[in-house]
């Protein structure tokens, strides 16, 4: 598949199969993410493979919709307001790649925001500095949802002189 009709077709899954997703797989596809775009090589992407205990004194709504597999994408703190956006933008850069190399072999994701409220945060333990990209729930999707429309890009362009 090309990377444009995967862009295209990759869906937020809202239900999981409970098929296991195997330790090498994910390996890969994290592998992969850590290819993403990063300043100054800072690789700024922590990881936290979130367990039942953990997954159930957040309180998800849908407890991620059953996935087999949930973990929280951190961002590394930096000396500056500017390095900490820079950050921030390479660890959602790897974000995208895992989600793209997940759905290409058949895997769904679903990204919540709910790790960065405080409560959250402190459930997981993150350190202070550090930001919480998201909590992923992924697993082989109950069904594939239709995409929603987009806004045409046009109405979003502007060129400067």
């Amino acid at each position: 598949m090309k990377i444009t009709e995967l862009i295209k077709t990759r869906r937020s899954i809202k239900q999981f199969k409970q098929t296991p997703i195997g330790e090498e797989e994910l390996h890969s596809w994290l592998e992969a993410a850590s290819y993403a775009p990063n300043h100054r090589m800072t690789e700024p992407w922590e990881l936290l493979f979130i367990g039942p205990n953990t997954r159930a004194k957040l309180k998800h709504k849908t407890d991620f919709g059953n996935a087999p597999v949930v973990f929280a994408v951190l961002s590394k703190p930096a000396a500056t307001a500017f390095e900490r956006d820079e950050n921030v933008m390479a660890a959602a850069c790897f974000v995208q790649n895992f989600l793209l190399a997940a759905h290409e072999a058949g895997v769904g994701t679903y990204w919540a925001s709910l790790g960065a409220l405080p409560h959250n945060r402190e459930i997981l333990n993150v350190q202070e500095n550090y930001d919480v990209i998201g909590i992923f729930g992924m697993g082989y999707p109950e069904e594939m949802p239709n995409a929603k429309p987009r806004t045409p890009i046009s109405s979003k362009i502007t060129y400067l002189s």
